[in-house]
């Protein structure tokens, strides 16, 4: 167990730190995601697309909310996973479910970020 001087120290890290931290853990989620490359070319193409049909700045919006409410739970769920095979590293019901509606999750928010492309691109390919 870590000592109380490292607990405390653990609690005032530095904002610059912080910073640092949360750009390890966005390295650290797309590192151990395996499906991270398919997250990048869908972003990819759905902005290339955005750029194509010129959609407005409230289309942009939107599709940029879609993107991030996707990258978002899939990140929330990739810290989940981590913490499941920490704390529980044999096979447990109550942990696959845990696993399962987090990725339920992130497939929600794929639901509706592909809902959203719909709305906004297929006016425009028709």
């Amino acid at each position: 167990m870590n000592s109380q001087k490292e607990q405390k120290a653990w609690r005032e890290v530095k904002y610059s730190e912080k910073f640092s931290n949360a750009f390890r853990g966005i390295y650290v989620a797309f590192k151990v995601t395996r499906h991270a490359p398919i997250l990048i070319f869908a972003t990819l193409i759905v902005i290339v697309c955005g750029f194509y049909f010129k959609v407005s700045n409230l289309e942009w919006i939107v599709l940029i909310f879609a993107i991030g409410f996707v990258l978002v739970s899939e990140v929330f769920n990739t810290a989940i996973e981590i913490d499941i095979d920490l704390t529980s590293p044999e096979y447990h019901p109550y942990a696959k479910d845990t696993k399962d509606v987090a990725a339920a999750a992130v497939l929600l928010s794929v639901f509706v970020a592909i809902i959203v492309g719909l709305i906004i691109f297929l006016p425009k390919v028709f």
